[in-house]
């Protein structure tokens, strides 16, 4: 255990300081682990590590990136942020519309992309209005990251516990009699919208907005919903016995969503005689995010075969003694601390089996069920990013628009806007999922 755990922490360490090779050291630390298993210190090899690859979220991820960039090249999302605007009375509602649509965009589409959606048009109307468009865009970009735990396909660590808890599209809305996380992330963005008010209360310079973006292919915008409509349809499929079919129910939510995403390039490669559109598409997947969780859920299996996670669970078992509410707290919080400095997706990879064996624990060993802490890791992991502008990739992204359009972020500009912010909707978040999901 000791040889795996070191190999992981090494691993983790290697990934934060060398954030742009993060696929391949995930992919070599694999490696090794499969390596060790033939060399008989662990029980792995390489058909179990393949095995313990979850196809299902990597499908979505691929398939629903590729559907978000024909939705970006529509121009859609650009022409709805236009119209919204012509709507409010000045830049304070001007700004917190703008933070509140691309929080709506996020929950179904990935945060980075986004931003690099509504972006744009909060440069637009900072320009216009002669005014800093610094606030307003790190404004959108952490409204981003909040929305997108709210669905399924909101985030990839959404998609992550989706797979790893067995949980449909509409489990998010509403699971085993309960409301779900969807409606906590709600009341954390409406709370964090008084927050953006109160921080923009004294811009109220007067919006002159009209709206100037066409649309000429609506098909994208009928495809993400179809991706959605689809998903929640296949949580009413019944589950075969076994075999081909089996398998294939395992994999629909990828299917669904890779499926939706080639009927929309082919529509769109006939209907311009080109297949431009699959080089763009290729050109925007997140491969080093597909190729990264490859490796890491084979890392994973080759920790949980070594005994790390039993140990971690314990560790954490020990702190928290059998008190649920101790160690949901703990679980929350110490995401939102750690995901400010670190990527949250190989932390919640990496802490799901953890939660789980936890959960198993509890009880005097009985158990309880773990989705008051699964939720409360999704939280924690998912606003933690919003407390730095390194903690999440639509920060970065954000950031870097800003940078290129020759405007200067302070740190302080960011924690200004972001700790306020988090700390509203991570307050309400932690609040309402014990209220619900604690174990009474």
């Amino acid at each position: 255990m000791i040889i795996a755990l070191i190999i992981f922490l090494i691993t983790y360490v290697l990934m934060l300081s060398f954030q742009q090779y993060r696929p391949w050291i995930a992919l070599s630390s694999a490696a090794i682990f499969i390596i060790l298993g033939y060399a008989g210190l662990f029980d792995l090899n390489l058909p179990s590590a393949l095995a313990a690859v979850d196809y299902n979220v990597l499908l979505m991820i691929g398939g629903t990136m590729g559907t978000v960039t024909l939705f970006i090249e529509s121009r859609m999302p650009a022409r709805l942020a236009e119209i919204l605007i012509t709507k409010v009375p000045n830049v304070k509602w001007a700004v917190c519309a703008l933070a509140l649509f691309a929080g709506v965009i996020s929950a179904f589409v990935d945060n980075v992309a986004t931003v690099l959606m509504v972006a744009p048009v909060g440069l637009a109307i900072s320009r216009k209005l002669k005014i800093s468009p610094v606030p307003v865009l790190i404004s959108i970009a952490v409204s981003s990251n909040l929305q997108g735990a709210a669905t399924l396909v909101g985030d990839t660590t959404s998609i992550l516990l989706g797979g790893y808890a067995g949980m449909t599209f509409l489990d998010f809305f509403w699971m085993l009699g309960k409301p779900g996380i969807f409606w906590g992330v709600e009341l954390g963005a409406l709370v964090s919208l008084g927050a953006l008010l109160i921080l923009f209360r004294r811009e109220k310079q007067a919006v002159s907005a009209k709206v100037e973006t066409e649309v000429d292919d609506l098909v994208p915008s009928f495809l993400m919903i179809a991706t959605v409509v689809c998903l929640i349809l296949a949580s009413f499929m019944p589950e075969p016995a076994g075999g081909i079919a089996a398998a294939l129910y395992n994999l629909r939510s990828g299917l669904i969503c890779l499926t939706i995403c080639i009927i929309g390039v082919v529509i769109h490669s006939s209907r311009q005689g080109s297949c431009a559109i699959v080089k763009k598409i290729l050109q925007d997947l997140d491969k080093d995010t597909l190729l990264l969780l490859f490796g890491l859920f084979m890392v994973i299996e080759g920790i949980k075969v070594a005994g790390v996670i039993d140990a971690a669970a314990g560790l954490f078992y020990r702190v928290s003694g059998d008190n649920p509410f101790l160690l949901y707290t703990l679980v929350v919080f110490a995401s939102v601390i750690l995901s400010a400095f670190i990527d949250n997706i190989p932390y919640v990879a990496t802490m799901l089996p953890v939660v789980e064996s936890i959960a198993a624990l509890m009880n005097g060993g009985a158990g309880i069920e773990p989705y008051v802490f699964y939720f409360g890791l999704l939280t924690g992991a998912t606003l933690g990013g919003n407390l730095t502008p390194i903690g999440a990739s639509a920060n970065i992204a954000a950031i870097g628009i800003l940078r290129k359009n020759g405007e200067t972020v302070r740190v302080v500009d960011f924690l200004r806007i972001g700790i306020p912010f988090t700390l509203s909707a991570v307050l309400t978040g932690y609040i309402y999922i014990w209220l619900v999901w604690g174990v009474r």
